[in-house]
């Protein structure tokens, strides 16, 4: 029996995305039950949040042992913390702490997609064989950030890709972050454009090359002003992010 959801019990709960769904069993990744059990230090009658398919549903502990939760749903929680446009953030590969700041932070505020780009003056690459462990990583940093936040889904991390394979990719609206004068500012181009999607890429520590910027701006991409400071390339995507919510914030 499914009952009525208590929002100010719910708001303080821990949130969890489900692996999946067998019958009327969720399944939790193995790190979750660990974080439950030994983080947390839950217990059985403790009540948890679990999304599945974007819906969210108020469980119990039923049962929790050394790899297995058993959990048994008390509620469904209509609730959609979800933007109405989707965000596409792509970002040049650099050093891990940068990475991981970017991806943490864009999906607090909202991002749908990222991919990490391999850029001309990147100062770090990815070695071939590195590769699926990074991405790895790097979903993992979102799935810990979208349930802190109280994200309906993880956001997912590409493939890297190159400037031009990314210049490709078709979105309602493609914004270039870029540090030239006289181009259009951030502000005007959300506020003058009908849009569902938006991808927007921002350069590395050295900037684009001038080749990979005409690639973007032959291809679609709009050159765009971030204002009179020149931003870090960390800071960026978070500032690009943050005015995307205040322009669609209802």
């Amino acid at each position: 029996m499914i009952y009525l959801y208590n929002k100010q019990v719910g708001d303080k709960m821990q949130r969890y995305f489900a692996k999946c769904r067998i019958h009327d069993e969720f399944i939790l990744d193995e790190n979750d039950i660990h974080h439950i059990k030994n983080v947390m230090r839950m217990k059985v009658s403790d009540m948890i949040e679990v999304v599945h398919e974007k819906n969210v549903y108020i469980c119990t502990i039923t049962n929790l042992e050394y790899n297995h939760i058993e959990l048994e749903v008390v509620s469904k929680k209509i609730e959609n913390n979800e933007l109405k446009k989707h965000i596409v953030v792509a970002f040049p590969i650099s050093k891990e702490d940068k990475m991981d700041y970017i991806l943490q932070k864009c999906t607090e505020l909202g991002a749908n997609e990222f991919f990490p780009i391999n850029m001309n003056r990147c100062i770090v690459k990815i070695d071939k064989d590195k590769k699926e462990n990074k991405l790895f990583r790097w979903q993992k940093i979102c799935k810990e950030a979208a349930e802190q936040s109280k994200r309906n889904i993880i956001p997912k991390v590409n493939d890297i890709l190159t400037i031009k394979e990314l210049s490709l990719l078709q979105y309602d609206l493609k914004i270039i972050c870029s540090i030239n004068n006289n181009i259009t500012t951030l502000k005007n181009i959300l506020n003058n454009n009908n849009y569902n999607s938006i991808m927007f890429v921002v350069g590395p520590e050295g900037d684009f090359s001038d080749e990979e910027e005409e690639e973007l701006i032959n291809n679609k991409f709009v050159p765009v002003s971030l204002g009179d400071t020149t931003l870090r390339m960390e800071t960026a995507p978070i500032y690009v992010c943050s005015c995307i919510n205040y322009e669609n914030m209802e």
